[in-house]
Parts: structure tokens; sequence; C-alpha cells
């Protein structure tokens, strides 16, 4: 919970500086317990919604139901949009009882954070919900919850403002002052034919500094970026990371204008993808909530899928070692090097894989550059294992001088170490920076290909290299 300094109500003692956790809850409880709502509505109607919301969530049930219920109805519709899901969810809960209530915060929602609750619910309970809603309400609720989950047609809201080419910006003023009020954002205002095909975007700037008689025809530029309904959700984070705006139109197939999509839904669904992607590159699957109320028998569910998918990899390596048994028994110093040569492969690899997941994330890189990535990594791969392959002879040689481990043939040793980790170094690069487009090719989240699988790949093949090596250099010496 973010700490605010609070300076309201000096009748209760309050300090300016001191956090909501030490002097408004404490305050806030003893008024709820005394039975005192007439002096903590007057206390609450002096807070932010955001502040409201933070205070909501650090109450404990009942006493955050009862400050929810002496709030005006704007402020409540404000402030719920502010809350956790959780918190959302329970109040709703709460609420049933109180249909009139229920009804009025429903409605007085903004179609968005309407739609990301009816998400959350189950769906005959969304269904008893769509029925309190006003008719046009439940038109907006219902198209936005027709569209594919995850697309932008869920992120949107309809509450915009629209003008015509053919007004002249007074009317164009006029019409903002009439219909701006409910509006999510008045930054841009956006124009529309009679058959409300998106002409262009406005800001309100360019008609406060235009003319008053001057056609908004004669100020469009036709210039400007529209979502696509359809479109998944990533794609609104990237036009918005693109074009640095509060909010974007978005159309249908047709080009109709049908919502707009603010900023602060899109940072909602770049954390959501971000943390999705983090689990995963972790070998994971994502939490459906947050860690702490996440129920153990889920999280040990969502880490075991990956984790069993992960050691039945792992097996392939023990099958490789039993392949080459004869070449260890016989030279028992071709085991000390295995965790090194295999770390190392799988460490370039996931260095490559995370590398070229975020390129793709940020969208630095497409599937038709595999080709440029490819011949960057095999150069990058055969650097990266030429400075370890040197490091990794110097260690054998001056091993070797100090306490003669090697024996007579530590020189075929050392370069057979150096050669492997070239190779492998080189492989695992190779593996880690390909995997990605492999998943993208086949409509898979590159995320998919984490660093736990890159690694398991590349320990299976390194050995392979490793012992292959080995058998190359050292037949008729060590071996």
């Amino acid at each position: 919970m973010p700490r605010v300094g609070y300076t309201r109500a000096p009748s209760l003692g309050w300090e300016a500086g001191v956090t909501l956790e030490q002097v408004l809850k404490p305050d806030i409880e003893e008024l709820v317990a005394q039975r005192d709502f007439a002096t903590l509505r007057q206390v609450l109607s002096d807070w932010t919604p955001q502040e409201l919301a933070d205070l909501i969530e650090a109450l404990e049930p009942p006493d955050d139901v009862i400050v929810f219920r002496l709030l005006p109805r704007d402020l409540a519709a404000d402030t719920f949009e502010y809350l956790a899901t959780e918190n959302q969810l329970a109040l709703v809960s709460a609420l049933a009882q109180e249909k009139e209530r229920l009804v009025n915060l429903l409605n007085d929602l903004s179609p968005d954070d309407r739609t990301s609750l009816f998400e959350e619910l189950p769906g005959p309970v969304t269904q008893r919900l769509l029925n309190m809603l006003s008719p046009e309400e439940r038109r907006v609720a219902v198209m936005l919850l027709g569209y594919p989950e995850d697309s932008i047609g869920r992120l949107m809201t309809t509450d915009y403002v629209a003008i015509r080419p053919e007004w002249t910006v007074q009317q164009a003023l006029d019409h903002i002052r009439k219909h701006g009020k409910d509006s999510e954002t008045l930054d841009v205002v956006y124009v529309v034919d009679r058959s409300w095909h998106l002409l262009d975007d406005l800001r309100v700037r360019e008609l406060l500094l235009a003319e008053p008689t001057a056609l908004i025809a004669d100020l469009m530029d036709e210039r400007f970026v529209a979502l696509r309904a359809s479109d998944d959700q990533e794609v609104a984070v990237a036009e918005f990371q693109e074009h640095d705006r509060v909010a974007l139109p978005v159309t249908d197939s047709k080009g109709v204008l049908v919502g707009i999509v603010t900023v602060d839904d899109v940072l909602d669904v770049a954390q959501e993808e971000a943390t999705e992607d983090i689990h995963k590159l972790g070998g994971s699957e994502a939490l459906d909530a947050p860690y702490l109320e996440t129920p153990l028998l889920s999280l040990v569910g969502k880490r075991a899928r990956w984790l069993v998918v992960l050691f039945l990899g792992e097996m392939l390596t023990a099958s490789a070692m039993g392949h080459f048994e004869g070449e260890i028994a016989r030279a028992v110093v071709l085991a000390l090097f295995v965790p090194l040569i295999i770390s190392s492969g799988g460490n370039s690899g996931s260095q490559a894989a995370t590398l070229i997941i975020r390129a793709m994330a940020v969208g630095e890189v497409s599937l038709r550059d595999w080709w440029r990535v490819m011949r960057r990594e095999v150069a990058s791969g055969l650097a990266l294992g030429g400075v370890l392959g040197l490091i990794g002879f110097i260690r054998v040689s001056v091993w070797q001088a100090m306490f003669g481990t090697y024996g007579p043939h530590w020189a075929l040793i050392g370069l057979t170490v150096a050669l492997s980790l070239v190779g492998v170094v080189m492989w695992g690069t190779l593996s880690g920076s390909m995997l990605p487009f492999v998943m993208r090719r086949l409509g898979v989240d590159p995320a998919t290909s984490s660093t736990p699988f890159v690694a398991t790949l590349v320990d299976v093949t390194g050995l392979v290299i490793y012992f292959s090596i080995a058998a190359a250099l050292l037949s008729g010496t060590v071996l």
C-alpha cells in the first residue's frame, strides 16, 4: 500500500506526514466501533478515491464494508475502481442483499472497470449482475464482454467525446462542456462522420488555441493511430510505448469508432504480461493471485508441471553419461569437468534466450530477423566460448604446475576442456537464441522457451559435444 502524508481532520489529532497505517486506520476503527457514523461520513468525505481505497483495503471485515456503505454514491463508484480485485469481489458479495445500492454501484462504474469485475466472476453471477444494469449500460457491458478474452475490446471504455468535422470550434467546445463530465479522459476528442467512422483525433489544446469560428475539418491532419478491438492486448501495450499517448481510439474491422483505451488500463496489462513472462522464464506458470494469497496446492501444481518436464529432460543427461561410461571409467579426470562444461553451456543459452525474448517483447526483433540473430549469436558464442576456453586451459595448466593433477597428458586434457567450452557455449548461445523464434513460428509465447528448458537441452547435448571431442583428442593416450 502506498504511503501518503495526511494533514486532514485535525480534530482527530492527525499530524502531517503520518502514514495511513499508523493513524488513520485506528481512528476509523474506533469511530466504527462507536457507531459514530455522522463523524465518520464527515471525515471520509474529505478523502480522495485513491486514499479511501487504501483505507478500505487496510480495514478488516466488516469494517471495510461499513466504511464503503457510508460513501456518497459518486464517491463510492470512484473508490471502487481503485480497489484490488479481491476487495471488489468481497464488496459485491457483501452488498448482494442491498439491491438498490448494488444496482447504483454497477451502473456508475466505468465500462472498462465493470468489464474487469465481470471477468473475475462466475458466469451465473455475471448474468445476475448484468440484469441489474440499465438497458444502455447492459448493452455496453454485453458488447465489451463479447470480445475475445485478452483482446483490446475487453480493455476499452465507451466513455469518450466525439465531434463532427463540419462543426466549428465553438460548437465542439460547447459539446465537450455538455458531455465531457462522464468521459474517461478529456485530453483528446475524436472526429467521426455520420456513420461513426473515425476520421481523426484532436487534442483539446488544439481546440482551445484555435479561433472559435474555425471548422474542425480545417484542424484535421488525418494522422492518427487507432487500435483494433479484436487485436491482442499486447498490441495496445506496444502502441502506447511507441506513441506516448494518454488514450488511443479503438475501431472495429470497418473503421467505426467503438471505444477508447486509456494508458492506466494498458499499464495494468503491461505489468501482468511482464509478470507472466518472468514466471515462464523461471520455468513456472503465472500465478492467478498474489503470491501470499495463492493456495499452497495451486502454487505447487503450477511449479510441478514444469519441474516434471525438466526432470524428464534431465534424465536424458543420465542416459548420455551412461553412453560414455567407458570413457569415464578409463579417464576419471574427464568427469571432473562435466559440471563446468554443461553449466557454461546452460548459462550462455539462458543469456541468449533472455535477450531475444526481451527483444521480441519490445518489438526490436521479429521472425524475419532470425538469420541476422543467428549470425550474431554464432559469432558471440565463439567469442564467449574462446574466453571461457582460455580460462579453462589456464586453470588446467596452473593446477598441473602446482599439484601435477592431470599427469603427462595434461596439455591434451586442457585442450579438450578449452575446445569443449568453445563448442558447448556456441551451441548453447545458438540454441537459446533460436528457440524463441521456433516458439513464435509455432504460435506459442516465446517466453515458454524458458531458461530452465534451454539449460536442460544444452546439458544433454553439451555432454555429447564434450565426450566426442575428448574421444577425438585423447584416443590412444588417456583413453
